[in-house]
């Protein structure tokens, strides 16, 4: 009797009908437009300027072009599908929240934790890459910094043992804004977005310039499973359109504009992922562009070095929007988690510029310090599993959502276009991607996963709001 009650206290849904009834805490300051730049500011960063020319070099050729719309296909599957979640329940915490709806919640602190790591490793990942660029534009001013701010041989995120202090600081920075509010934060990330765009359009018009039909051939050397294999590295370009879905609590008429920022940041970020691959591949043969910044290599083959400067200015921005979504979202995850009694309550006070104060420190410090120290280049495979997990559960769940009887009657203002034959093939998309992930990924997703369960079982699931009704 008492298994049976512990299986059933794992499984007890959140009463999202009475969730959407409540006042609300978070001001619902972001239109359409605005959750678009948030969109476009968390995809498109550093990656734009890196993986199309790696892609073309290693497995499509010039035919490159469509691994970014095959990769772009498979997340519209997941767009879809968070797009009515977040229309039909408009709270924060993203597939976690929907998972909690569906499923249950044990299953929700699943989906949480590995957010969490997609969330934090994120930013972490990106704030090594920012200190990479920064001390390079530096050193393109002929300003060399002190030796303890030097990058040395070594591990990425940890170069000879030493302390990222730049990776530091920018995080630390970055939660500073945030701390200031939601409309301070929204207002910075549009004006790099603006910026960033700039940039890779002036890219694309010098490229084109310089394109030779020569180029595209042969379109596909590596044949077309080229193309499949391409599309599974071009997918992580990507993830990070589903960080929006955070959002849900602070847009206005979340029903209409949530499907609108998710599936037209994905069309928008796609149409510039594949301009910038086409202007690449046809300006320099494919063959040339196996290094670490294809886009600034093919400038200076070019000759046109006076733009590669420009390009590591358009990639800092870059990743500095996606460092301000990205943190945004661990916030309001947290946030969220913190609301059901699953975390420390003080942890979804809101203070006075209606910003989750506590939440944003704790999850901002974390951040700053992995970015410092810990080895990202295998850490950031967290990244990986912890998004397509989010994503397979976030699509099959529609089926529930659809059909349950906690949330059939919600007001699905927004539906995934031939249920539920979509979410299958999406779920299934994310699945098959899974699986081809390396074993070291799922070992530390595992060990990830165990320290997240003793978390749950020792706070959470004596702690959370639904235990107080059983």
């Amino acid at each position: 009797m008492e298994g049976d009650c512990l299986i059933k206290s794992l499984f007890r849904r959140k009463d999202v009908k009475a969730a959407l009834l409540e006042k609300p805490t978070l001001q619902r300051t972001i239109g359409p437009m605005g959750l678009i730049i948030m969109g476009i500011g968390v995809i498109v960063g550093a990656g734009i300027f890196i993986t199309p020319g790696i892609i073309a070099a290693n497995y499509a050729g010039p035919g490159v072009i469509f691994t970014y719309i095959l990769a772009a296909l498979v997340c519209a599957g997941a767009a879809f599908c968070y797009s009515e979640f977040s229309s039909s329940i408009p709270l924060a915490g993203s597939a976690y929240t929907y998972a909690y709806s569906t499923f249950g919640e044990i299953i929700a602190w699943f989906v949480g934790w590995a957010l969490l790591s997609e969330y934090m490793f994120t930013g972490a990942t990106v704030a090594v890459s920012w200190s990479a660029y920064f001390r390079s534009l530096l050193e393109g001013f002929g300003i060399k910094l002190p030796v303890f701010l030097q990058s040395a041989p070594g591990t990425p995120g940890n170069p000879g043992g030493r302390f990222d202090l730049i990776a530091f600081v920018v995080v630390l920075l970055i939660t500073f804004l945030l701390l200031q509010g939601l409309n301070e934060s929204v207002r910075l990330n549009t004006i790099m977005v603006v910026v960033k765009l700039i940039v890779i359009f002036l890219f694309v018009a010098i490229a084109l310039f310089y394109i030779k039909p020569a180029n595209f051939k042969p379109f596909l050397p590596y044949g077309v499973s080229g193309i499949g294999k391409g599309a599974s590295v071009a997918f992580f370009a990507f993830v990070g359109f589903d960080i929006i879905s955070t959002a849900s609590e602070e847009v206005k008429n979340p029903k209409k504009t949530m499907p609108i920022g998710i599936i037209s940041s994905l069309l928008i970020c796609s149409a510039l992922y594949a301009l910038v691959s086409f202007a690449l591949v046809g300006a320099v043969k494919y063959t040339k562009l196996n290094v670490a910044d294809p886009v600034a290599f093919a400038l200076k083959y070019l000759n046109q070095n006076w733009a590669a400067g420009i390009i590591s200015l358009g990639a800092i921005m870059g990743m500095t929007t996606v460092m301000i979504v990205v943190i945004y979202g661990g916030t309001r995850l947290i946030y969220s988690i913190s609301r059901d009694g699953l975390l420390p309550k003080n942890l979804h006070k809101i203070n006075k510029k209606h910003v989750p104060m506590t939440s944003t420190v704790l999850f901002g410090l974390v951040s700053a310090f992995a970015s410092a120290i810990l080895p990202i280049d295998k850490i950031a495979e967290l990244v990986n599993v912890g998004t397509l997990n989010a994503f397979a559960i976030t699509s099959i769940g529609v089926i529930v959502l659809r059909k349950g009887k906690n949330t059939r009657d919600l007001d699905h203002a927004f539906q995934v276009p031939l249920f539920p034959i979509f979410p299958i093939v999406s779920f299934l998309a994310c699945a098959y991607l899974l699986a081809n992930l390396q074993l070291f990924t799922w070992e530390i997703f595992g060990v990830w996963t165990a320290i997240g369960l003793v978390v749950y079982f020792m706070y959470g699931h004596r702690k959370s709001l639904l235990a107080t009704e059983d």
